[in-house]
C-alpha cells in the first residue's frame, strides 16, 4: 500500500488536477508491484485557496462584507471551472457542481457568523480553513471516477482524532488508528481509493480541527501509520529535497537519500517540501518517506529511511523563504523586559500568527519579530491592541521595519575539510551581505540567517557556488 499526498500546487487548476489523476492511476495500475495493489490519496486545497479563506475570515470579523463575499464568489469560480472542464458525464457534473456550490454557501454563512461575533477565534478559524481541502477532495475523487476508477471522498474529520488546540491539533493515535483501520481499510479491500482531506481533522465530540502549517503532509504520515502502508509519497513541485531552490538554482542538486534524522533537520529550517511534523509518525512504524515532483514524474525524488545506504552522496542544504516581514515592538525608554517579550509572542500564538524567528535585543529596548508578508497585518493589529500603540500616552514603539527573507545552511558541519558554518560566513561576507541577524546551532550543524529580500537570490546563488555544491564530491 502506498499513500500518495499532493499538495497545493499539485491541483493548483483544472490541468494539474488530471496530471494528479494520471499519476494516481499509473501507480496504482503498477503491474507486478505488490505494494501499489492498494492505493490511498491525500490531497490538499488548491494552491492559495487557504490563504484566501483566512482572509475572507479575518474581513468578515473586521465587518468588510463585500471582501468576504468576492472571495467566496472567486472560489465559487475556481472549482466549478475544474468541474466543467473535466467531469464530462453530465450526472457526475451536476452532482460535483451541486456540491461545491452547497459547500460555498456553507462557507458563506460561516462567514456570516464571524462578522456577527466581531472576532476570529482559533476555533472559527479551523471551521474556515477546512473548507479548502473539502473541495478540492471532492473534486479528485470525481475526476477519477470520471477516467473509470472507483474512487470516494472521505474527510479526514471522520479519521483523525485529535485535542481541540485548534490551529495545531495533535492526533490521538490509537483512535486515529481504529478510525483508519475501520473505515479506509474496507473500501480498500473492495477495490475502492479512497481519496481524502489533508490538514484537517476533528476532537472526539466531531469539531473540526486543523493540524497547522504544512498539516497535509502530516495528515499523509498519520494516515500511513495508521494503515501500516509500504511507503508515503509526498508530491510537490520539486524534484525531492535540494541543495537549494531550484528557482534560484537551476542545478541544484537532489538530495538522493537521507535518514529520518537528516530530514527533520532540514525540515526544521524551512525546507517548503516537507513539515517537521511529517517525519515522526513515519519513525514509529519505520515506513520509507518519498518526496517526489508531480510535475515530473518520472525523477526517483528522495527517498527517507532510517538507515540510508553508506554510498549515497552526502551534500549539504541551502533552504531559503521569501515573503517575510520584520516588525519591530518596544519602548520609548529603558522599561523593555524580557515578559514583554513572553506576552507579545504569547498573543501572537493565540492570533494564529507564525513566527518563524525572532530575537530580543534590550541595548535597544526591542524584539524583531520575522513573519510571513501575509500575517504582516495580522500581526500589526494583534500587537497593536496588546500594546496600546497608538495612544498619546503609550510607552511603546510598533512599526513594520522592512521585507525580509532568511537563509539557512543545514548539513554536514566538516564540509569539504572546513567547517560549514565557517564557509556560510566568509561567503556572505564576501558577497557584501547586509546580515540583520543570525541563528546558529551550538552543534555547528546549521546556522540562518535573516537578510533583506532583494538580496536573497545573490546570496543563495553565491552560497551555492562558494560552498562548491557544483562540483561536490561523496561524502559518507
Amino acid at each position: 500500500m502506498i499513500v500518495h499526498k499532493f499538495g497545493g500546487t499539485s491541483v493548483g487548476d483544472a490541468q494539474r488536477f488530471a496530471s494528479v489523476a494520471d499519476i494516481v492511476l499509473t501507480h496504482h495500475n503498477q503491474a507486478g508491484n505488490p505494494i501499489s495493489a492498494q492505493t490511498v490519496v491525500v490531497v490538499s486545497a488548491m494552491s492559495g485557496v487557504t490563504n484566501r479563506l483566512i482572509g475572507g475570515a479575518r474581513a468578515a470579523a473586521e465587518g468588510r462584507d463585500s471582501v468576504y463575499r468576492e472571495i467566496k464568489a472567486a472560489l465559487l469560480t475556481r472549482h466549478l471551472d475544474v468541474v466543467e472542464t473535466l467531469l464530462t458525464r453530465s450526472r457526475e457534473r451536476l452532482d460535483v457542481g451541486g456540491l461545491v456550490e452547497d459547500q460555498l454557501h456553507e462557507l458563506e454563512r460561516f462567514y456570516r457568523s464571524i462578522a456577527m461575533l466581531g472576532e476570529l477565534t482559533p476555533r472559527g478559524s479551523d471551521a474556515v480553513t477546512s473548507f479548502g481541502e473539502q473541495l478540492s477532495c471532492s473534486v479528485l475523487a470525481a475526476v477519477l471516477r470520471e477516467l473509470g476508477v472507483r474512487a470516494q471522498a472521505v474527510s479526514a474529520t471522520d479519521l483523525i482524532v485529535t485535542d481541540d488546540s485548534f490551529g495545531a491539533a495533535m492526533p490521538q493515535v490509537e483512535a486515529t488508528r481504529q478510525k483508519l483501520q475501520e473505515q479506509i481499510v474496507p473500501l480498500l479491500e473492495r477495490g475502492v481509493i479512497p481519496v481524502i482531506t489533508g490538514f484537517v481533522a476533528a476532537t472526539e465530540t466531531g469539531v473540526t480541527t486543523t493540524l497547522g502549517r504544512g498539516g497535509s503532509d502530516f495528515s499523509a504520515a498519520i494516515i500511513g501509520a495508521g494503515l501500516d502502508a509500504d511507503e508515503v509519497w509526498i508530491w510537490s513541485d520539486v524534484d525531492g529535497i535540494l541543495t537549494a531552490d531550484p528557482n534560484l538554482v537551476p542545478h541544484a542538486r537532489t538530495l538522493t537519500e537521507l535518514s529520518y534524522a537528516e530530514a527533520s533537520e532540514l525540515a526544521y529550517f524551512g525546507a517548503d517540501v516537507l513539515h517537521p511534523k511529517t517525519i515522526q509518525p513515519v519513525i514509529e512504524r519505520g515506513i520509507p518517506l518519498r518526496i517526489v515532483n508531480s510535475f515530473n514524474p518520472g525523477h526517483p525524488g528522495t527517498l527517507i529511511v532510517e538507515s540510508p545506504g553508506a554510498d549515497r552522496e552526502l551534500l549539504p542544504s541551502i533552504i531559503s523563504t521569501t515573503g517575510l516581514s520584520l516588525i519591530a515592538i518596544g519602548s520609548v525608554d529603558d522599561s523593555w523586559a524580557l515578559q514583554m517579550a513572553a506576552r507579545a509572542l504569547q498573543k501572537l500564538s493565540e492570533a494564529g500568527v507564525d513566527v518563524l524567528m525572532f530575537s530580543q535585543s534590550f541595548s535597544e529596548h526591542s524584539l524583531n519579530l520575522i513573519v510571513r508578508e501575509q500575517d504582516q497585518g495580522h500581526c500589526l493589529k494583534t500587537l497593536s491592541r496588546e500594546f496600546e500603540n497608538g495612544q498619546p500616552d503609550s510607552p511603546y514603539n510598533l512599526g513594520l521595519k522592512e521585507q525580509v527573507a532568511t537563509i539557512s545552511v543545514v548539513g554536514v558541519p566538516d564540509w569539504n575539510g572546513v567547517s560549514i558554518l565557517s564557509h556560510a560566513f566568509s561567503a556572505l561576507g564576501k558577497l557584501g551581505t547586509r546580515v540583520i541577524a543570525v541563528a546558529q546551532a551550538a552543534t555547528e550543524y546549521n546556522v540562518s540567517f535573516c537578510i533583506p529580500e532583494d538580496q536573497v537570490a545573490d546570496a543563495v546563488c553565491f552560497l551555492h557556488r562558494e560552498l562548491g555544491l557544483e562540483t561536490a564530491v561523496k561524502h559518507t
